[in-house]
């Protein structure tokens, strides 16, 4: 009897061991960017603008996600983004997807109507482009395969990230 009970013990301490080696933990360089992060946003100054994150995809239509001042990124709404007053970013230029993950201020407003983007098979909000500033080319770490570095382009391409 004693010896079932040492052996169930080790295998409870074995799959223990198993499930917290398994567990990601984050790391303190990025727990502390994510921190600065959230300070600096809520330092935002109120105002009629939103701020914008880039989130190419090549065999996507959408936009980025885009927040109001002063909200976390987890709030960011993925957007269709009319162009009729002012041309994206990368459009602009010629460049398409080449401002990926850049963060800008941008001017304009949601209007209410919502776009069928085909290869997500999702309807999404529609946001109605006025103007633009480049916040950050390098802006922090926003998605989760960001921080683990381990995501490859393979593995993500059809996947949609949320921000956290």
């Amino acid at each position: 009897m004693k010896r079932a009970i040492k052996v169930f013990f080790s295998i409870e301490v074995f799959l223990g061991a198993l499930f917290f080696t398994g567990c990601e933990t984050v790391p303190e360089g990025i727990q502390q960017a994510k921190i600065a992060m959230a300070q600096k946003i809520q330092a935002e100054p109120l105002g009629d603008y939103f701020i914008g994150r880039r989130y190419y995809k090549p065999d996507f239509k959408f936009w980025g996600y885009v927040r109001r001042p002063g909200q976390p990124w987890s709030t960011g709404q993925l957007v269709m983004l009319n162009e009729k007053q002012k041309i994206a970013p990368d459009r602009e230029q010629l460049k398409f997807g080449s401002d990926n993950n850049y963060e800008y201020k941008l001017y304009g407003d949601f209007s209410g109507d919502k776009v069928y983007e085909p290869a997500s098979n999702t309807i999404y909000p529609e946001f109605t482009l006025k103007g633009y500033e480049l916040i950050s080319t390098n802006p922090t770490p926003i998605f989760k395969s960001q921080y683990s570095g381990r995501a490859q382009a393979a593995e993500t391409r059809y996947m949609i990230e949320k921000p956290e």
